[in-house]
């Protein structure tokens, strides 16, 4: 996939735990153009599954992730 028109934006907060700690929480945005939604979908959740800070932080810290088409 041609991924030259696209962006991504993290955003990265911290967030209260039950036992009064604090950790960090994680939203990724992703802009891709030349793709319908379905594809744009897939090829997040592809990138997230093989991403190595996605890995390396999988299960420690909860990642949302949206795609649009532009």
């Amino acid at each position: 996939m041609d991924a030259e028109d696209s962006a991504v934006v993290a955003e990265v907060g911290i967030r209260p735990e039950e036992d009064g700690a604090y950790g960090l929480s994680a939203a990724l945005h992703v802009e891709l153009a030349g793709v319908d939604q379905a594809t744009a979908d897939q090829f997040v959740e592809a990138a997230h599954k093989v991403c190595p800070y996605s890995n390396a932080t999988r299960g420690n810290i909860p990642v949302t992730i949206d795609a649009t088409v532009a």
